[in-house]
């Protein structure tokens, strides 16, 4: 799996993007963009594909949060090990939600934050926030997406 924190805005004028589950799986829970890996995709491919099918977002920069969740999932006996990524978006970009999400909402992170039922999500916002809207995002975490391996970048 992968995930990805939507981001447009900077400092104080930054927005996250929540995205309510409509599927079966956490119907109804605010959440952000994550999905697995297809093979033979990388992680920051697979944050790009998912961005893309689950909003219709293009990001102007896709960073490395440098940060992975972690959980237990008890339905596939197993501990979830998540890279996460950071996408910023054009301020303008408009969201086209698919069948996965049925609602969503650009907010500042003190709202968005409480609408997150884990406790390693909240975690993980408070990260982005602290790394990349309070702080200017380290370069070397910056994923080249115009073709490039991320590696060459």
């Amino acid at each position: 799996m992968a995930s990805v924190v939507a981001l447009r805005g900077a400092a104080d004028e930054a927005r996250v993007l929540l995205l309510r589950r409509a599927s079966p799986y956490l119907r109804g829970v605010w959440g952000y963009v994550a999905g697995h890996l297809e093979p033979g995709e990388r992680a920051w491919q697979c944050a790009l594909r998912e961005l893309a099918e689950e909003t219709g977002l293009t990001p102007t920069a896709l960073y490395s949060a440098n940060r992975c969740e972690q959980f237990y999932d008890p339905r596939e006996e197993c501990i979830a090990v998540v890279p996460s990524f950071v996408a910023f978006v054009a301020a303008d970009a408009a969201v086209r939600l698919n069948h996965e999400h049925d609602a969503f909402r650009w907010l500042g992170f003190e709202e968005a934050m409480p609408l997150l039922p884990f406790g390693g999500q909240r975690e993980l916002f408070a990260h982005v926030r602290r790394e990349f809207v309070e702080r200017t995002p380290q370069p070397r975490l910056r994923i080249a997406i115009d073709g490039r391996d991320a590696a060459d970048a």
